[in-house]
């Protein structure tokens, strides 16, 4: 089992609001988990507490990766294990420019595997395939790049450091059809290469692109149901409060 997730509650540092409830949550190597569910359920806190953010306190539970716990390490060692998330709104770094940073990013999880001009090389073929030119490469990260832009150097970044387990928080947020084709196809592949994946959305969009192993229902901070695809089609159909546990929140 590459994650398994047990009982796991948390909440905030400054408020002692809970937010999660009592997650459970287990993803094997290849996997490709979609977590739904409406605003304000506590889909990107779960994926914050899974990363480590110091803004939460786990108040109960377990977060395993390979059978070892992660409670105790910090973000950068989790992302060292191979935990990777994509932020829902990517943030602005200036002084650091894209391109640097992915050969550096690279060689802290996978040593000196590669030369330089092959990361390089690497690099601009992901950035064409998610039509990002060497102008976005060159700019410091995500420094005057649009909304989808950002999302586009998510998913590249993602495809090019090759992790054991990709959270993306609303990947499909601002792309055009085109682009959630091609994030959609970068998933399908990675899946097929045993990375892992928790794809947090609202919609069933990219569902129409992406095949996922199961579907998960998430309202008032826990998973309250778990399907196939056939989930994902019955709430576009009718909404959240048709699945089991809505009346919770």
């Amino acid at each position: 089992m590459l994650l398994d997730i047990k009982n796991l509650k948390a909440r905030t540092r400054e408020s002692k609001k809970e937010i999660l409830k009592g997650v459970d949550l287990k993803i094997d190597s290849g996997e490709i988990h979609v977590i739904m569910g409406p605003n304000g359920s506590g889909k990107s806190t779960l994926a914050n507490v899974i990363m480590g953010n110091p803004k939460y306190e786990v108040t109960e539970g377990e977060i395993l990766l390979e059978g070892n716990s992660i409670m105790d390490l910090s973000t950068d060692k989790r992302a060292k294990l191979g935990i990777f998330l994509a932020f829902q709104n990517p943030l602005e770094i200036p002084g650091v420019k894209f391109s640097q940073f992915l050969v550096s990013s690279y060689r802290n999880l996978h040593g000196e595997d590669k030369t330089i001009f092959e990361l390089n090389e690497e690099i601009e073929k992901l950035a064409h395939r998610v039509s990002l030119d060497e102008n976005h490469l060159g700019r410091y990260i995500n420094v005057g790049f649009s909304g989808g832009e950002k999302k586009k150097g998510e998913i590249l970044q993602a495809r090019f450091l090759k992790p054991k387990l990709v959270i993306l928080d609303e990947i499909d947020s601002g792309l055009d059809v085109d682009s959630v084709k091609t994030v959609s196809s970068m998933i399908e592949e990675m899946a097929e290469e045993g990375i892992a994946f928790i794809l947090i959305t609202h919609y069933k969009r990219i569902l129409n692109f992406v095949k996922p192993d199961v579907v998960h229902i998430y309202l008032n901070g826990r998973i309250v149901e778990s399907g196939g695809i056939e989930l994902a089609d019955l709430i576009e159909e009718k909404g959240y409060s048709v699945v089991k546990g809505s009346e919770t929140r």
